[in-house]
């Protein structure tokens, strides 16, 4: 092998297209841009939305339903979860505080219960709204609920 038999590694080195640097490079004038307008100027940005004078797709597309800006969301539990981590955490009160240092539940939370499942261990409750089936439910398994507001 001599110095003259020396290349790099297939595919180590790439050749850059060097746009605007003369005539003689086949990439000189224009600058691959084309003659004229906006595009052609230095400095130009194309806005990510911008569809070049078509009608914009958030205005082309027709709106339906409605989002309620006053909706309250909950964090739903049902009487066969509560039973189930009850159990798991060792829980005497069923709380928004034991609810969110055992992970289950951030800070802001609201939280709700259904009345799916069955519950037969007494346990108090502490939360933010309760369904009917599930009120009758806990107070049928001795437990008590305390609505927060």
């Amino acid at each position: 092998m001599n110095l003259h038999q020396l290349r790099p590694a297939k595919g180590a080195t790439k050749k850059e297209k060097r746009i605007g640097r003369g005539e003689a490079s086949g990439k000189g004038g224009t600058s691959t841009k084309g003659n004229k307008g906006h595009q052609a100027t230095s400095g130009f940005k194309n806005r990510r939305s911008h569809e070049g004078g078509q009608m914009p797709i958030q205005r082309r597309i027709p709106k339906r339903g409605f989002k309620n800006p006053h909706r309250i969301e909950y964090k739903v539990f049902n009487l066969g979860q509560v039973e189930h981590l009850v159990a798991k955490y060792d829980l005497k009160e069923f709380s928004l505080e034991s609810l969110y240092v055992n992970g289950l539940a951030s800070r802001t939370d609201r939280v709700k219960l259904l009345g799916v499942g069955e519950l037969k261990t007494k346990v108090a409750f502490k939360i933010n709204a309760i369904s009917d089936k599930a009120k009758s439910a806990v107070e049928a398994a001795g437990g008590s609920v305390e609505i927060l507001k």
